[in-house]
């Protein structure tokens, strides 16, 4: 393998772990910005408030997503491998 072959599948390994963190992270940071809406305008400063309705979130994000999440990561494990050479 030469050096911009290795270059190349570390950038595309980057954009497959951006690709399968970017829904959780979404999901996570929009359910955290309504809680921190909600917990402003009621005063109530609860930490489980914030940590549980993120980890629902993120848990059905999971259920949904989660087979197109693995699908992807196949694909590139698949990609690498093939990419390696026949010893």
């Amino acid at each position: 393998m030469s050096h911009a072959e290795v270059l190349e599948l570390g950038r595309q390994a980057m954009w497959v772990g951006l690709q399968v963190a970017m829904p959780i992270l979404v999901a996570a940071l929009i359910v955290g910005l309504l809680v921190s809406v909600f917990q402003a305008v009621t005063q109530i400063q609860e930490m489980t408030l914030q940590f549980i309705p993120k980890m629902i979130a993120v848990g059905i994000v999971l259920i949904i997503a989660g087979g197109w999440m693995l699908s992807q990561m196949v694909e590139f494990t698949v990609r690498v491998f093939s990419h390696l050479p026949p010893q």
